[in-house]
């Protein structure tokens, strides 16, 4: 399968309010696509279409092989097992230690017994940089940083090979924020990750995206690698964009 992601004319309104107007967006096999765009023009909301929160007023989005407008049941929660997510604020469970956060997506769509999903969980915690001693804290106890660390071990707990990120890089310092970037490229790396990634992190999106999608008034105004951007007539490109030179 060459493209894990194909959105075909995909509108999206909120009663009156048009959201998006025929988006049309392709996620190649093994990238990193970033959603980038002004606030307001729909990024989240797409992200949240794609995982099946939300749903489209028309057109296709065809993730994995399946066409979401057409899923039943049970293919719907097959697919939900082969993709993780990063909401923004990490979305932890603060009655629930790290180590419980993290195994809660084993507790409830595997069979697997409770040994093995400690040593699953034991694994997660140490690929993103956890310590073995933090998976008892819980999420009151911990920094901003460790929060989104412990939010992506439990993305990760089905081994997924599709990845959502909103705004992971955002509320931490820079050297976090750079920190978490290098963790995403080597956990796409030795997983074998697609990722999608919504983002208004300069640094993070020269760092880390292979493509992007810029998304504004209503539309997909650019797709495309960083290096033909700057090409393009639109107003939030140039702003975003200004000062940065093509490496």
């Amino acid at each position: 399968m060459k493209n894990i992601i194909e959105i075909r004319d995909v509108k999206t309104a909120f009663g009156d309010r048009i959201i998006h107007n025929g988006i049309n967006i392709t996620v190649p096999k093994g990238s990193i696509y970033g959603l980038l765009g002004p606030s307001g023009c729909g990024k989240t909301t797409l992200l949240r279409e794609m995982v099946m929160l939300q749903d489209i007023c028309a057109g296709e989005i065809e993730i994995l092989g399946y066409m979401l407008s057409n899923i039943g049941y049970y293919d719907s929660m097959q697919l939900r097992k082969r993709w993780g997510v990063l909401f923004q604020a990490g979305a932890l469970f603060s009655s629930l230690s790290l180590k419980e956060n993290i195994a809660l997506p084993l507790v409830e769509y595997s069979d697997l017994s409770q040994e093995m999903i400690n040593e699953i969980v034991a694994f997660k915690i140490s690929i993103v940089g956890l310590k073995a001693s933090d998976a008892n804290l819980y999420p009151s106890q911990i920094s901003g940083g460790m929060k989104k660390k412990a939010a992506l071990a439990r993305a990760l707990a089905m081994d997924p090979k599709l990845l959502f990120l909103d705004e992971p890089t955002s509320g931490l310092d820079p050297i976090s924020a750079r920190e978490f970037d290098a963790l995403i490229l080597k956990l796409r790396d030795l997983l074998g990750l697609t990722i999608v990634m919504v983002s208004h992190d300069l640094q993070s999106i020269y760092d880390t995206v292979d493509k992007v999608a810029i998304l504004d008034n209503k539309k997909v105004v650019y797709e495309g690698n960083l290096d033909n951007i700057f090409g393009v007539e639109n107003e939030f490109i140039k702003t975003f964009f200004n000062g940065i030179k093509k490496v």
